[in-house]
């Protein structure tokens, strides 16, 4: 069943996926979705629910850290069809590896800051000796 009809208005669907009608103008003129989205006679963006998803699918992969350019590519590449796969594949694990890596490092920083705290909770509990400047 396609779902291709389009019937959101572009204020609409900035509201359903917690961004500016900017922004979605700007994923637009910045050539990351895979179809164009439709006009009405007026001019007026409206968006099918395909776009919606695709679009959901870019503030995913933009919301991991995922840069513009690289889901531009994606979508350059979604949008020529099958044949590309392996293509896709590598522009996604080469993410998922950054990623990965940058959540081991916020994982160091959490422990670190957890530390912290079990020493504050003893020192507001009595249990631990003078604070430090440096800790």
């Amino acid at each position: 069943m396609s779902t291709r009809t389009a019937s959101r208005t572009i204020g609409e669907v900035a509201r359903e996926l917690g961004v500016s009608v900017h922004a979605l103008r700007l994923y637009e003129r910045r050539d990351l979705l895979v179809a164009p989205v439709e006009r009405d006679s007026g001019g007026r963006r409206l968006y099918s629910a395909d776009d919606v998803e695709w679009l959901q699918t870019c503030l995913y992969l933009r919301g991991i850290g995922m840069p513009l350019a690289d889901i531009a590519r994606y979508a350059e590449l979604a949008r020529a069809g099958d044949g590309n796969e392996p293509e896709r594949l590598r522009l996604l694990r080469a993410h998922l590896s950054r990623v990965e890596e940058r959540l081991e490092q916020v994982r160091g920083w959490a422990d670190a800051v957890g530390r912290k705290v079990a020493y504050y909770e003893a020192v507001v509990g009595g249990t631990a000796g003078r604070c430090e400047v440096a800790t």
